[in-house]
């Protein structure tokens, strides 16, 4: 349990660490790169980017079958699992490699109209130095999960920790000695190789793992391929939800609406980074819980613990941005970008239900039963993808946001939960009565900010962090005392406490 909350805690560390990475160094790495060299490194990364999907899930079905064996003392099977896992992320590797060749060998072909010998030239070496990087992370990421399954947080999150830190300091200094793209794919490489290796010194030294690769059975194997294909269609089809708004609005409605709803997405995706702090180390022990025949209250007790937590943290940053959204629109990309702020207050009200019950997808992965969730979120789009169409039309960038958040209601938040509590037997009702009475100290805040920001002009960067500042000074105590429990305040204080106590005699 102490892993799971280091793991949780660092998982946020890592969260802030790339927020400020994105701050800070991103807009040094564009002055340095020049709009032409950027533009060149994005669309490769962006090629390479459609190999990783050939991951089909795996990770997940690692995870998960690592930790049911474990729960159940059988080590040789794991070792089997570890095998079998190795063979096909191998092959896995090897394709992905083939498929960047026939890339490699048409750059040319493809892109010989829009850019220059140079750019060519330097495309290739960035798509062969990708290449090899793919090829070994494919049969090498099985010790990540590995780690992840045993439950290994401290480990695992301090190394990628590290990486970040070292890996942007080693970055700029690159782009500050004069080297462009092709110098940021070399430095990306050797640290990737690192981190991996890392991750297979401490399998083998800590946690002496084997791989095994003569006890392969086809019915297991099919198993595991009927939980893969089921979470790999899930994680495609919640990215189709949003990605396909652009091309929507590039046929229906221009540029200008395609880069409106483009910011809107960037906005979200740091919005669902703050949501997986915690669920994403819960499946190893979700996954032990369901191999034990754990009883239903257990699992609708995690369920609704770890959804109270992430609704206190989701509907601090929603609180926030219905205040200061517009201000922070204005000063960060422009008034241009105005419309943005309605597209976002769209998806993140809409993505709410969502990313408070995102450990909802751990207990159905636990359970080996996420298909009826992938079909849901493949009906689902559809109809999301003909609204956007229909919508696009007439309201541009905001009509394609409602026709996304429509979608996601219905699916994520009636027709998921429906299915939570008739065929998963989670108490919903009781989970949304707890929500319910933590809801209403941020609505009142977020109502009376709102309020008050209509007659308050803010100009500057310094402004705005005062309001933020006072938002928090506000939010805080007041949750606080009035939305949380006896144990969610003991843990956020008992670490402060220990550390207190450590310092002061």
């Amino acid at each position: 349990m102490n892993q799971i909350k280091a793991g949780a805690v660092l998982n946020y560390v890592i969260i802030g660490l790339n927020a400020l990475v994105g701050l800070l160094y991103t807009p040094f790495m564009l002055r340095m790169l020049g709009q032409n060299e950027y533009g060149l490194y994005s669309l490769v990364a962006s090629i390479i980017a459609y190999l990783t999907l050939l991951d089909f899930g795996f990770g997940p079905a690692v995870v998960r079958y690592t930790a049911k064996y474990q729960a159940e003392g059988k080590l040789q099977e794991q070792h089997a699992l570890f095998g079998l896992f190795f063979t096909l992320y191998s092959i896995i590797g090897v394709i992905s490699f083939g498929l960047g060749l026939l890339l490699y060998f048409n750059i040319d072909w493809l892109f010989d109209r829009t850019m220059t010998p140079e750019d060519l030239s330097q495309a290739r070496i960035m798509i062969l130095l990708l290449l090899v990087n793919l090829a070994f992370t494919f049969p090498m990421s099985i010790f990540g999960s590995i780690i992840a399954a045993y439950e290994r947080f401290l480990f695992q999150k301090t190394v990628l920790i590290l990486r970040i830190v070292l890996s942007t300091a080693v970055l700029m200094g690159v782009l500050y000695a004069g080297y462009k793209a092709v110098g940021l794919v070399v430095v990306q490489t050797v640290f990737n190789v690192l981190l991996l290796s890392a991750h297979f010194i401490y399998c083998k030294k800590e946690l002496r793992v084997k791989l095994r690769f003569d006890h392969f059975k086809w019915p297991f194997i099919k198993q595991i391929l009927n939980f893969s294909v089921w979470v790999f269609l899930g994680d495609i089809m919640f990215k189709f939800y949003f990605n396909t708004g652009q091309f929507v609005l590039g046929a229906t409605s221009g540029t200008v609406e395609v880069a409106l709803f483009a910011l809107g997405v960037t906005l979200m995706q740091m919005y669902f980074m703050f949501s997986g702090g915690i669920s994403n180390v819960l499946l190893p022990r979700i996954t032990s819980m369901v191999a034990l025949h754990k009883s239903k209250k257990e699992i609708s007790d995690l369920f609704i613990r770890i959804g109270r937590l992430q609704f206190i943290t989701m509907a601090l940053i929603l609180v926030g941005f219905i205040i200061l959204g517009r201000p922070f629109i204005y000063l960060w990309a422009g008034e241009a970008y105005a419309p943005v702020y309605y597209i976002e207050l769209i998806f993140f009200l809409s993505t709410l239900v969502p990313l408070i019950q995102n450990t909802g997808i751990s207990i159905l992965q636990a359970r080996n039963q996420q298909k009826f969730r992938s079909l849901m979120l493949v009906t689902v789009g559809a109809v999301s993808l003909i609204g956007q169409i229909l919508l696009s039309r007439y309201y541009g960038a905001i009509g394609c946001a409602i026709a996304v958040g429509v979608a996601n209601i219905i699916g994520q938040g009636v027709i998921l939960n429906w299915y939570y509590h008739k065929k998963q037997g989670i108490d919903i009702f009781r989970f949304w009565k707890e929500i319910g009475k933590m809801a209403v100290v941020p609505i009142m805040i977020a109502v009376l900010g709102y309020m008050l920001m209509n007659h308050i002009e803010i100009r500057n960067w310094q402004e705005f962090a005062l309001f933020a500042i006072g938002i928090m000074l506000l939010y805080v105590p007041l949750v606080w005392k009035w939305s949380m429990n006896e144990n969610e305040r003991a843990l956020i204080s008992k670490p402060f406490t220990k550390v207190i106590r450590r310092f002061v005699p």
